[in-house]
Formats: C-alpha cells, structure tokens, sequence
C-alpha cells in the first residue's frame, strides 16, 4: 500500500510548482493592470469613453484604497500592502507555503503591487503617497482598476475557499451518542 504522505522530493516539488503559479499570476496582473493604466493615462486624459448601458471609461486618480475609499489613509494603505506582499513573500519562498490556492493568492497579490507601483511612481507629498489610476465607471460604484478588480474577486474566492475547506470543529460535529 503507498503512502499518502509526499516525500521531501514530492513537496519540494509542488512548493515550486506552487510559487510558480503565485508568481506568474502576480506577474500577470501587475503587467496587464500597469498596460491598462498607461493605455487610460493616454486616452482618458482629455475625455471619456461610454462603452455600454453603464460602463465607461473615467480617469479618476485616487489617494485612497479600493474604490476610493480612505482619502487620508494613503499611506497607512501602502503600508498594509506592503506587509501583505512581504507576509506573502515569505510564506511562499521561506518553505511555509500557504495552504492557500496559488492563483487567487497571485491575483491578491498582483493587484496590491499594481497599486503599491502607482503609489511609488504617480507623485505624492510623501512615503508611497502617489495617486493610483483608476478608469473602468460603472456610474453606480465607485471608479476602480484591474488591480482592484484582482483584489477583490481574488480576495472574496479566496475567503469562500477557506471557508468550504476548512477543518471541522468539534463543536462541529455530531453527537454521536
């Protein structure tokens, strides 16, 4: 009969494996969040774009978090980011990898440092204090991004993972007598 156990070789591997697919998802949307933005700072400058029904494109520069929430929390923003990436980080490839899903924790990932780029790179009077560009306007929700869009829907599967896989506690189990 095998053994369900990995060997240090079958953990080693899937560690990789694991971090690979982190990183080409963070990579990914970091790239096409950055292209986006530049592609909105180009176009969007002067005038909008309505694409149907609600959506339009708006270019909006925002201090704040995820739809422009926390105008005054700029840097305290950067900060959480900042430590979200680093926890990741080392989670990843200091050999505790995450019993997380790879590619939503990518996504999460990506897009807290699509914004964090912005915030170092878009001016500001201080530490990580550039605005972020945001340009896709529903006109009924706040003016968001790629990155914000990864963020979230990253984040929110990940909490419903989480939550489905999650170890039963005793309270949790029946009374078997």
């Amino acid at each position: 009969m095998a053994s369900k156990s990995a060997g240090p070789a079958e953990a080693a591997s899937g560690s990789r494996r694991h971090n690979l697919v982190l990183l080409v998802v963070a990579a990914s949307v970091v790239a096409v969040d950055q292209l986006t933005k530049w592609w909105a700072l180009e176009a969007l400058n002067d005038r909008d774009i309505d694409v149907f029904w609600t959506l339009r494109l708006h270019l909006v520069h925002n201090t704040g978090a995820a739809f422009g929430l926390g105008q005054d929390l700029d840097t305290v923003i950067a900060v959480v980011a900042l430590l979200f990436v680093a926890v990741v980080a080392w989670a990843s490839w200091g050999g505790q990898r995450l019993s997380l899903p790879p590619m939503l924790l990518g996504m999460v990932l990506g897009g807290a440092v699509g914004n964090l780029v912005d915030r170092a790179a878009r001016g500001g009077d201080g530490f990580l204090t550039g605005a972020v560009v945001d340009f896709i306007d529903l006109q009924w929700w706040p003016v968001f991004n790629v990155a914000d869009s990864a963020i979230v829907v990253g984040g929110v599967l990940l909490v419903a993972t989480a939550s489905r896989n999650r170890a039963p506690q005793p309270a949790d189990e029946p009374d078997e007598r």
